[in-house]
């Protein structure tokens, strides 16, 4: 691998990102972070238009940001991690290994905003603001199909969990 200058070690113009990139051990995409920042910005604040203007509940319910929470945070490894959803990822990410459970292991590929996607999709705690933004959105805007959908994930967090418990009891006996 050839040797970069600091500043070429981000996406940045000139020297811009000098300072930051020094001691990185690869290219830091920055622009390409900016870009999904932005992005992410726009969507969420697109989505909160409506309730500002005094459109949705009032707030949201404890209940209701428990179930979130933990259909967040399946969510976020269907997308980073399972098997079936790799074809999401695969333009950005080269595969690694089996990590188990139906789970793999990839590592981000290529540079700027290619390298950033990447970055996001095999991060289940990275996108677990994006899906946490996508069901206070939907909370707020159609609570009702946010519930039952947020129940599903929820449900088969559960039987996940309950999988494991199974499949741990069987190798003790």
């Amino acid at each position: 691998m050839a040797a970069h200058t600091p500043h070429a070690r981000t996406d940045l113009p000139g020297s811009l990102g000098a300072a930051y990139a020094e001691d990185a051990d690869g290219h830091r995409p920055l622009v390409g972070y900016t870009a999904l920042s932005a992005v992410f910005a726009t969507a969420l604040g697109a989505g909160l238009a409506e309730t500002l203007r005094g459109g949705g509940p009032e707030r949201i319910g404890a209940g209701d940001l428990i179930l979130a929470g933990v259909a967040t945070h399946k969510v976020s490894r269907l997308i980073a991690k399972d098997k079936v959803t790799s074809f999401l990822r695969a333009p950005f990410t080269r595969y690694q290994e089996s990590a188990g459970h139906g789970e793999i292991e990839e590592a981000a590929r290529g540079h700027g905003l290619r390298l950033a996607v990447g970055e996001l999709l095999i991060c289940p705690y990275c996108l677990a603001q994006w899906v946490a933004a996508g069901f206070t959105v939907g909370y707020l805007r159609a609570p009702r199909v946010t519930r039952a959908l947020a129940g599903m994930w929820t449900i088969h967090t559960i039987a996940d969990a309950l999988q494991l418990a199974y499949k741990a009891a069987e190798e003790r006996s």
